[in-house]
């Protein structure tokens, strides 16, 4: 795995640098007034940037609502040390509202168990960031494991069975959201399709990847699919400043359509968000299906 970030202008490794040090600090805010040994003396062990970023194929033209995203993969010494709202919550915060970072952050956390684990399995989205990721702080002595290739017919069976769990119930939500519509609940209508574009782009990822994130952000998942298969990009318009306001009314609909009273969305906003999330239930299916008839190939060579 690399270490370093040449293929990127100055700028970004420059925003890199401010999200590494933000992150190391605020986790070591954190844990300081921690009684428990295992929080006390809980440690990041690594942070690895994969994605575009990593690779070099990034996309940066936020005018027109084009622009990748920095992708973190944090390994810490603890499970509960993976929890975000507990442990993370602040440090994105922070980095979200830091003027010196121009482009969006996402993390992910895990420990170095769950990671080797499934690198120990051959699952995709780990092997991947082993090929292409870059670390940007890591401690001595804490290894990733190798990656072990998994069968062809295994992943068949894996990427099968999710996309027969998480697939179907995208059209139920749908229908759930038109139901909503129908008797004037529209905040209710807004949190079911944003839970049917949770779902479509969980079923697109462990389909593809045999990976889905603990994120009910969907900025945050789109931008992980997309990263995975440009096809996904034609599900959202967002050349305009309208478009992008309805995607994060999209997104914001997890809380505030449940909980905040002044959350207000309107017909016209719930019937184009509709069309993008059905456009992308369509697109999921395309893009599982290929890759499903890829893996059924596979196994049968």
């Amino acid at each position: 795995m690399r270490v370093d970030l040449d293929h990127l202008p100055d700028v970004q490794q420059a925003e890199l640098a401010r999200v590494r040090d933000t992150l190391m600090a605020e986790f070591a805010q954190a844990i300081s007034t921690s009684t428990q040994p295992w929080k006390k003396n809980g440690k990041i062990l690594k942070i690895i940037l994969f994605g575009s970023y990593a690779r070099d194929d990034w996309v940066d033209e936020p005018d027109n609502g084009y622009q990748s995203d920095f992708d973190l993969l944090v390994i810490v010494s603890h499970e509960d040390l993976t929890d975000i709202a507990a442990y993370w919550y602040i440090a994105e915060d922070k980095i979200l509202h830091d003027r010196a970072v121009l482009r969006p952050v996402n993390i992910i956390v895990h420990t170095l168990n769950e990671v080797n684990q499934a690198l120990h399995r051959g699952e995709y989205f780990w092997v991947d960031i082993v090929r292409d990721g870059v670390v940007l702080y890591e401690l001595p002595q804490h290894a990733l494991a190798a990656p072990k290739p998994l069968t062809a017919a295994d992943a068949l069976m894996m990427a099968q069975k999710y996309f027969d769990h998480w697939y179907p119930d995208i059209a139920d939500l749908l229908s759930g959201a038109e139901h909503y519509l129908s008797i004037g609940n529209r905040n209710l209508a807004a949190f079911t399709l944003h839970q049917a574009t949770e779902r479509a782009y969980a079923c697109f990822l462990l389909v593809r990847t045999l990976y889905f994130p603990r994120s009910h952000n969907i900025k945050f998942l789109r931008s992980l699919s997309e990263d995975k298969e440009p096809r996904l990009v034609d599900a959202w318009p967002r050349a305009t400043r309208i478009d992008r306001r309805r995607f994060e009314l999209l997104k914001r609909a997890y809380v505030e359509a449940r909980y905040s009273p002044s959350y207000e969305i309107e017909n016209e906003d719930l019937a184009t968000l509709k069309a993008s999330v059905s456009r992308l239930r369509d697109i999921v299916q395309v893009l599982s299906l290929e890759q499903l008839e890829i893996l059924r190939s596979e196994a049968n060579a």
